[in-house]
């Protein structure tokens, strides 16, 4: 009788396909940030009153770019909310880092997440194992390729965001990326 001794394969979601807010929303809002920086943590507090103000119009992206010289917790803290998102939880867990941005090490990642909800057993252990390193590297990577050198920094549609962090700020730019989709949308016309 043959066995299969096939290891199995961990399929992981990374970073770049975990949203929030409506799939279908017109404007995608994505950031750049570190867990333990305050002016991330600040951000965060915008971003949460954008996603309320423009439910269903607005999804919402959070990339990894640890500024690991700086911040020695928040490369592991990123791995934890990657680690969370694949059961289904990053946007819990995504809120405890920022809450608890001075308290990020590993035993209390672990506790993060238990609150947030995610189950599985091996959390920690994949934790220290980086399983989820590179998907971490990746979004620095591509933070890097696309000119970033300081956080939070924000994209709208695929477009740097390059006027001040604030509510008005992000809220005008949200507009008018709502504006121009409406003016790209094709107008159905009567026979």
């Amino acid at each position: 009788m043959a066995t299969n001794n096939k290891p199995k394969l961990i399929e992981i979601k990374p970073p770049k396909d975990i949203w929030v807010g409506a799939s279908d929303a017109p404007v995608s809002l994505v950031e750049f940030g570190d867990y333990e920086s305050e002016a991330c943590a600040k951000a965060h507090e915008i971003v949460k009153k954008i996603l309320e103000t423009y439910e269903g119009r607005v999804k919402f992206n959070f990339r990894h770019f640890p500024l690991t010289q700086v911040h020695q917790r928040a490369q592991k803290a990123a791995e934890a909310s990657v680690g969370a998102a694949q059961e289904g939880k990053f946007w819990e867990m995504h809120n405890l880092l920022f809450a608890h941005r001075t308290q990020l090490g590993s035993i209390s990642l672990r506790e993060y997440a238990r609150e947030a909800g995610a189950m599985d057993k091996n959390f920690l252990p994949k934790l220290v194992d980086s399983l989820y390193g590179w998907t971490v590297r990746n979004d620095l990577l591509e933070g890097l390729d696309k000119g970033i050198r300081d956080i939070p920094a924000f994209f709208i549609n695929n477009e740097a965001y390059t006027g001040k962090l604030s509510l008005p700020g992000l809220t005008k730019a949200i507009d008018d990326a709502l504006a121009s989709c409406k003016k790209k949308s094709p107008v159905k016309q009567r026979a």
